[in-house]
Order: C-alpha cells, then sequence, then structure tokens
C-alpha cells in the first residue's frame, strides 16, 4: 500500500538528526550565508543602473564619458559577485560535504553496533543504497537546498520591494500567478515525497540484486544461469524506471508550470507596463528595471521549485537513514558492564537454554559445562545440534539469558563487549577474506606485531610455505573474498588472524573443514602446541581432531547428552561411538584405505 505523504512542515523534522552538523558548521555556514547575501544585494544593484543608464539615453543627455562609466560599474558589481559567489560555494556546498562524511560515518559507526539479527533481515544492497544514494541525496538537500532557500526567499522578497518602489500596481498585477504556483506546489510536493521514498526503496532492491549477481558470478557460470540472472536485472531494472518515470511525470509538470506562470507575469507587465510608460507614469528606465527585476523573480521562484525538489528527495531519504539510526542493538553493554584486566580462560555454562526469534523450539536446553583454564574442549553432534549457537553465547553474538554463562566467574553479561570479544579468537564457519594484502588481512588492522611473531602464526596455521610461493609473498593482494586463494587457504589465514594476538580463548567453529584429515591432523597439532595451558573449543566432524581434545562434549537436539574422554564415550556406546564409527568409514574412504 502506497504511503501517504507528509506536510511539508513534517518533512523539515525528518532532518533534525543533522542539527549538531550545523552547529558545528555555524561560523562557515554565517560566512557562507553572508556573502549570499552580499550577491543578492549586488545583482539587485544592476537594474538600477541599467535604469539610469536607460533614462539618460531617452533623454538624450547621454555622453560617452557615463556611459562608460555605467558599464564600468556593471562590470566591477560582476567582479565581486564572481568574488562572494566562489566564498559562498566554498563555505557552503563544503558545508555539505562535512554533513555527508560526518553523516556516513555516524551511520557506519551505528551499523557497528547492530545485532546480528539486524543484518539477517537487512538486505545488504538496501544499506548500500541508503549509505550512497540516500546520503547524496541529503548533500543535495544540505548544499544546495540551502543555498536556494536562502537566495529563493532574499532575492524574491527584496525583488518585490524593488518592484513596488517602482510601481505598485503594476507589481499587483504581475504577482497574480504567485497564489496559483503556491498551491500547485503544495499538490505537488505531496506527490513527489511519496515517489521519492519508492524510487528509493525501489534503487535499494536494484542494488541487492545485482551485488547478488556479481558476488555469485562463479556459480551462474557454472549453471550456465547467465540468462536468468540478466532477466532478474532487467525485470528490477524495469521497476525501478516504472517508478522513476512516474516521478519524472510529476517533475516535468512542475517545472515547465512555473514557467508558464511566471511568463504569465512578464506578458501582464509587458502589457500594463508598456501603457504606463507610453502614458508617461513610468520612465523607460523604470520600466526596464521592472522587467530585469521580474526576471530576478523568476530565479526564487523556479528556485522554490528546485527546494522542493532537493528538500523532498533528501526528506525521503532521511527518513530512510533515520531508519537506521534508530535501530537499536539487542546486544549492548549495560550501565553495570565491567573492564577486566586479564581473562585466563575458565568457562562456566549454568542451565543455558536459547531459543531463536521467531522459532518455538530450543536451540539449546538446560546446558551445563564448565571449562576451566587451560582445557581443550570438541564439540561434537550431528547437524544442527547447536553446536554454533552454543559457541556464539560464549562471544555475545547471540545473547544467553542471565546468569547462564560466565567466564573466569564473571557472568558474561557484566563483562565489557569489547573486553569479552577482545579476549576470544573466534573462527566462524563463514570463511572472510577482505580485498587486501595477505599481511592486512591476518593483522586485521593491529598493530606492533612483530615480523617473527607474524610468520609464528603463520606456520601454526601451516599457510607460510603457500605465502612464501607467491610473487609478492605477503604483501601480495587478494581479490575480493580472497578469491585468489583455494578453499583451505581461506580457512588457514583465518586461523592465522584468529592466532595473532595469542587469545586467552580460541574457538575453531569447523574451521578446517576445507583441508584433507591429515593436514587438518598437522594444523591442529600445531596450533595446541602452541596455545599450550590456554582454553581452545573446537568443533569438528573428524575423529583426528576430536580425539585430541581433553573432554569432548555431545550435542543432540540443543541437549548436551554425552560428556567424557574419547575413550570414555566410546566405552559408553551412546551417540558418541555411532557418530565415531561413521566417521571411522568416512576417513577411510578419504585416505583410500
Amino acid at each position: 500500500m502506497k504511503k501517504s505523504a507528509l506536510p511539508f512542515i513534517e518533512t523539515f523534522k525528518n532532518f533534525l538528526p543533522l542539527k549538531q552538523y550545523f552547529v558545528q558548521n555555524r561560523w562557515p555556514i554565517a560566512l557562507g550565508l553572508m556573502c549570499l547575501l552580499i550577491v543578492d544585494f549586488l545583482q539587485l544593484l544592476i537594474p538600477l543602473v541599467i535604469k539610469k543608464a536607460i533614462d539618460i539615453l531617452t533623454m538624450k543627455t547621454a555622453t560617452a564619458q557615463i556611459l562608460i562609466q555605467q558599464g564600468m560599474i556593471i562590470l566591477g558589481l560582476a567582479l565581486l559577485i564572481a568574488i562572494f559567489r566562489y566564498v559562498w560555494r566554498y563555505f557552503l556546498l563544503g558545508h555539505s560535504r562535512k554533513v555527508e562524511e560526518s553523516l556516513r560515518n555516524r551511520i557506519y559507526g551505528h551499523l557497528q553496533t547492530l545485532s546480528l539479527s539486524f543484518y539477517h533481515k537487512t538486505k545488504t544492497g538496501d544499506l548500500m543504497a541508503r549509505a550512497i544514494n540516500d546520503i547524496n541525496a541529503i548533500r543535495m538537500a544540505t548544499g544546495m537546498g540551502l543555498v536556494a532557500l536562502t537566495d529563493g526567499i532574499v532575492l524574491g522578497i527584496a525583488a518585490i520591494g524593488f518592484m513596488l518602489s517602482i510601481n505598485v500596481r503594476l507589481t499587483l498585477f504581475a504577482l497574480i500567478p504567485a497564489p496559483i504556483i503556491i498551491v500547485l506546489t503544495r499538490i505537488l510536493t505531496r506527490r513527489m515525497s511519496a515517489g521519492f521514498e519508492n524510487a528509493q526503496k525501489t534503487f535499494a532492491d536494484l542494488t541487492e540484486r545485482a551485488r547478488e549477481v556479481f558476488a555469485g558470478i562463479r556459480v551462474i557460470k557454472a549453471y550456465n544461469r547467465e540468462s536468468w540472472a540478466h532477466q532478474n536485472i532487467e525485470e528490477e531494472g524495469q521497476r525501478y524506471i516504472s517508478v522513476n518515470m512516474g516521478l519524472a511525470k510529476t517533475l516535468a509538470f512542475f517545472f515547465p508550470m512555473m514557467v508558464i506562470f511566471t511568463n504569465i507575469g512578464l506578458a501582464i507587465v509587458i502589457w500594463l507596463g508598456g501603457r504606463l510608460t507610453i502614458l508617461g507614469n513610468i520612465t523607460t528606465g523604470d520600466f526596464v528595471a521592472f522587467i530585469s527585476y521580474l526576471n530576478l523573480l523568476t530565479w526564487p521562484m523556479m528556485a522554490m521549485g528546485w527546494v522542493t525538489n532537493l528538500v523532498q528527495r533528501g526528506s525521503a531519504s532521511m527518513r530512510r537513514i533515520n531508519g537506521i539510526l534508530d535501530e537499536l542493538p539487542e546486544i549492548s553493554d549495560s550501565a553495570q558492564s565491567i573492564h577486566i584486566p586479564q581473562i585466563r580462560g575458565k568457562i562456566e555454562i549454568k542451565g543455558l537454554s536459547f531459543t531463536h526469534p521467531g522459532q518455538s523450539f530450543y536451540a539449546l536446553k538446560d546446558i551445563h559445562l564448565k571449562i576451566e583454564a587451560g582445557d581443550t574442549i570438541a564439540v561434537v553432534g550431528r547437524v544442527g545440534a547447536g553446536k554454533t549457537t552454543l559457541l556464539q553465547t560464549i562471544t555475545r553474538l547471540l545473547d544467553a539469558p542471565a546468569g547462564t554463562i560466565f567466564v573466569d566467574g564473571w557472568n558474561v553479561r557484566q563483562i565489557l563487549l569489547q573486553t569479552l570479544r577482545k579476549n576470544i579468537g573466534f573462527v566462524t564457519q563463514e570463511v572472510f577474506i577482505f580485498s587486501d594484502t595477505i599481511r592486512n588481512n591476518v593483522l586485521f588492522g593491529r598493530t606492533g606485531v612483530s615480523q617473527d611473531h607474524l610468520e609464528t602464526v603463520l606456520r601454526a596455521a601451516d599457510i607460510f610455505e603457500d605465502i612464501k610461493n607467491l610473487e609478492k609473498g605477503l604483501d601480495t593482494f587478494l581479490g575480493e573474498r580472497g578469491i585468489t586463494l583455494s578453499g583451505g587457504q581461506r580457512q588457514r589465514l583465518t586461523i592465522a588472524r584468529a592466532l595473532i594476538l595469542d587469545p586467552p580463548i580460541l574457538i575453531l567453529d569447523d574451521a578446517l573443514s576445507m583441508v584433507d584429515t591429515r593436514t587438518e591432523e598437522r594444523i591442529l597439532n600445531q596450533v595446541l602446541s602452541l596455545r599450550q595451558n590456554k582454553t581452545n573449543l573446537i568443533v569438528s566432524h573428524r575423529i583426528s581432531t576430536i580425539s585430541r581434545a581433553e573432554r569432548i562434549a555431545v550435542l543432540e537436539r540443543g541437549e548436551l547428552v554425552e560428556l567424557g574422554t574419547h575413550k570414555e564415550l566410546l566405552e559408553r556406546g551412546n551417540i558418541y561411538a555411532t557418530l565415531y564409527e561413521k566417521q571411522v568409514i568416512a576417513e577411510e574412504l578419504e585416505i583410500g584405505v
């Protein structure tokens, strides 16, 4: 259902979050506006100079010296206008660029605080559209919109004042079309507001569709579905064009309407003003000056139309931006959160039950587990048993109920998120590599890491030799999402990234699924040797990985059904033993036994 447009006053309320930027830039804005007003004042003087020159000519008292003098005055005014116009453009348009930068940083900073659930329900393309297209519309509204609004009001009022000083009756006749313009503008701006918002939404959908196609280009080519992908993009593009053409119809009517009614005023002036000039009620210079002021008035009327366009577009975009800024993180620090100077790595889970939003069944149910600092624990279970959910609650990527998860005796809800996550190295199932060098992908923005330590963690992850064979080594630039590396190499690189700060707690969530069994065993041995006396939680489906753990926790449908050593669990002959037998067969097939 189409959303009704907001009243014009309500439109400006959408811009309230920008108030702080106007306060911060108040002096450059004030200087820019002062220069803009000076330009308007100088423009208003030019018709007076022309009036004087024409009156001199019509009275036949003109001399070459006087005409040169009037011409030089106009030239001087033009030079001053150019200088002050440069100044106001620098400060006022520069202000809009600062608003753009500050708002983009504010949005990105806010997005960083939002929980994973927000990204599950929000399309990446929509976020990209808001961060690029919407912010650009806001920049135009706060830059040229501010200029056109100020210029239109001041120049319009001043031009009408000068026109009144020449002839009141002629002025009133010239302004006959103005009420009609105001009424039509009010009607059309409501349509524009809804149209701009729909256009921004369809642009977001088109951006998301294009992003998916580019990200999945290898799959599309492998399945020979280029024509299908092209059709999807074409359909989204047609929908985008359709919405924008509807908006274009409104705009196409708006600006010609402004031109028609302003020229109606000009026609009235020529008819009535010409008669007044012939009758001698006003001089020829007055008549020419009046037309010059009327032409100056045409710009404010057009400017108000342009302002309406910019403000409505910016307001629609600002509503979409406010939608993000109004989002609150589901997981955040509380007023009682504290910073713990040093985390040793003891983890205790007491009666943990967890249900994902929108689901009625338990993802985790009544989990009790105690992990001493320095322990290596393996978490196993069938697909969907709750392994990843359990690990994410420890890092508070998912928020478990209060009083169920403790680190070093502290409730994780009492520990600052930054402190908690800084002390946990988490290698997730989803491997993500940035379009950057190998070095920067491992360091991840961290400084003060020695070359020796960097090489140590790369050797532990068993990727150092692979990097050495590359032409630029650690400074090799990787393609988008690390496409130039194999799946196993990307996994090993993310393990090195987790090891770089030697965290007290390391979580490997099926982090070596893309390498063969022997490679996984070798890497795990190297990682655990490097991390002696530190806590390690490992999720894997391979025996070589599982059996290295001091204890193994077995999950089944969200419940902890078994806990013990590899030998103890085999002797019990329950779920773990069944999983073990299947893995033995799978590994024998893998190595060709």
